[in-house]
């Protein structure tokens, strides 16, 4: 009976404290994780513009907007999962951690994030070309595509796990992931055609974070399927060290590819070069 009372006392931070290093509690520090290297990420790329002339300082300002959004949604979804976790620990008599199954997962919140920087991400390409009017058609075709990528994803995410539904939507949003993927090395690589080569490693730099980077999430989307147990607390894993690689990964590729262009700007370069 008393240590009945005093597990009912235990905050939901430390009762989820107990799950150590398992699955579910090595999730939760990944979620941690996560708050840290997103707020780490933006304040370094919100420093950054310093060193961007004027035509790109706004590149490090979205990429420092992105890494900011994630790492509140981060701070949300950490409270949502801690909670979670605490309702499913249980003692036994000997008193060892039992986890039983998580009643709820961030996925609203996950997906409300990246329908706020996923289109953000995408749209640094022509941000960071200054294609002006010209680059408005770019704009639109990447926004989109990465908006009705996100909404069949989560939709998929919410149907049953290995329903027709699931793997539909699924299936859809990776068509639309694979047109976006297109657009990067087709109509993004001509209208950069003009620039430097150092500045068009930069840009490969970046389009591999969206091509190869990006793979992680219809993989990890599977994981539920795979891992029947523990496997939406392992797609969470994939999830989040995926967002922090790419999402502060992407951010300073972005900064790297305007810093070289600012050079060329500097010195009178790039008229040239066009």
């Amino acid at each position: 009976m008393h240590a009945t009372l005093v597990v009912a006392e235990m905050s939901n931070t430390f009762k989820a404290l107990q799950a150590g290093l398992s699955v579910e509690g090595i999730t939760m520090y990944l979620f941690w994780l996560g708050i840290v290297g997103m707020g780490a990420g933006a304040a370094y790329l919100f420093m950054m513009q310093g060193s961007l002339t004027k035509t790109y300082k706004k590149v490090a300002i979205v990429a420092g907007i992105i890494c900011g959004v994630a790492c509140f949604h981060y701070y949300r979804m950490a409270g949502i999962y801690v909670e979670s976790l605490a309702m499913a620990i249980s003692f036994d008599a000997e008193g060892n951690v039992q986890i039983g199954e998580l009643a709820a997962f961030p996925t609203a919140y996950r997906y409300i994030d990246w329908l706020i920087t996923v289109p953000l991400m995408v749209l640094e390409f022509p941000l960071l070309l200054n294609l002006g009017k010209k680059g408005k058609p770019m704009f639109w075709t990447l926004g989109l595509v990465s908006l009705a990528m996100l909404v069949f994803a989560w939709i998929a995410e919410t149907s049953p796990v290995a329903s027709g539904q699931w793997w539909g939507f699924w299936i859809v949003s990776c068509i639309f992931w694979v047109v976006m993927v297109a657009t990067l090395y087709g109509s993004v690589t001509k209208a950069a055609s003009h620039l430097p080569k150092d500045f068009q490693g930069n840009l490969n730099v970046m389009k591999l974070f969206i091509s190869v980077g990006w793979i992680i999430y219809p993989i990890g989307f599977l994981l539920p399927a795979l891992f029947k147990d523990s496997g939406e607390s392992i797609r969470e894993i994939a999830y989040n060290i995926a967002d922090v690689i790419n999402k502060v990964g992407f951010g300073v590729a972005c900064v790297i590819a305007a810093k070289c262009l600012g050079q060329y700007e500097g010195r009178g370069e790039l008229a040239d070069a066009a």
